[in-house]
């Protein structure tokens, strides 16, 4: 039997900032332990009660990445819990060689984002948007862009353990910085709040999708990874060259770079038509 109470996710969670997981990870892991523990009663008796666990996951509707990425945590804290042996085999996901065309943000959703934001006067987040589109970073990456790195034109991006340098385009640099003189910003982070704290996930959340709104772009297109998808899909289609790609998203593997440059349903459908088969 485990304990899957209070007293064992706070310790949970002080392993996991001692393995220095990201704020990110260390939340997303607690909230899928904590949903395990609302299933079982604040205890897990053995492994029959985790398999029912999956199982209701998968009764609920959950899509199997989103179910495959709950088990992922789960097994960390039965690492961290001394039951190694109790771990849960992820789904078998068949890869798909196409998107949702309904979820992905084209080129023109993009720029009718932009057009909103400055229609709006809300030059942060119009910067913002730009900054995340032309460099393809992570959302909790947005802390390395900085005066200094604008002046640069490079910043450093610490994540998971790994240091890269990110290249920054000479406009965008040149437009961070005219944004940051007539702001006052005269050195660290660029995208901060009136209060000067930094911007967090949840504040540039909950901002994209009012910009959505504003701009008549569908809100399940618009979440700041949709640009790094952009980012990736439109370097891949000028330069076909997947593993530089990986290095500037800061993918260990070509695996995960590959879901990125996926074509989406309908313009995959489009070529299929296109093929001279049918008689």
């Amino acid at each position: 039997m485990i304990p899957v109470d209070t007293a064992a996710m706070r310790a949970f969670r002080d392993h996991l900032m001692e393995q220095e997981c990201s704020g990110a990870t260390v939340s997303k892991y607690l909230h899928d332990v904590g949903q395990l523990a609302l299933f079982c009663g604040g205890q897990a008796s053995d492994k029959a009660a985790l398999i029912a666990f999956k199982e209701h996951l998968q009764e609920r509707g959950y899509a199997p990445a989103s179910v495959n990425s709950m088990l992922t945590a789960v097994n960390r804290f039965l690492d961290f819990a001394g039951r190694p042996e109790w771990k849960l085999r992820l789904l078998k996901l068949q890869r798909t060689n196409f998107t949702d065309g309904d979820r992905e943000l084209t080129q023109r959703d993009y720029e009718r984002l932009l057009m909103a934001a400055k229609r709006m006067g809300n030059e942060r987040l119009e910067m913002l948007v730009q900054t995340i589109g032309a460099t393809g970073i992570r959302v909790s990456e947005v802390r390395a862009i900085t005066v200094e790195s604008a002046r640069r034109k490079q910043a450093e991006i610490r994540c998971k353990g790994k240091i890269r340098l990110i290249l920054m385009p000479k406009k965008l640099c040149a437009a961070l910085l005219a944004y940051c003189k007539r702001h006052g910003i005269r050195s660290g982070q660029i995208f901060v709040t009136r209060a000067g704290n930094p911007l967090d996930r949840s504040n540039i959340w909950k901002s994209m999708k009012r910009l959505a709104e504003k701009a008549g772009v569908a809100l399940k297109k618009v979440f700041p990874h949709n640009l790094r998808h952009l980012f990736a899909r439109t370097y891949y289609k000028a330069y076909k060259d997947i593993v530089r790609l990986a290095d500037i998203l800061g993918h260990a593997s070509i695996d995960t770079t590959r879901i990125y440059t996926v074509r989406s349903s309908a313009e995959q459908q489009r070529q299929i038509e296109r093929l001279p088969l049918l008689i």
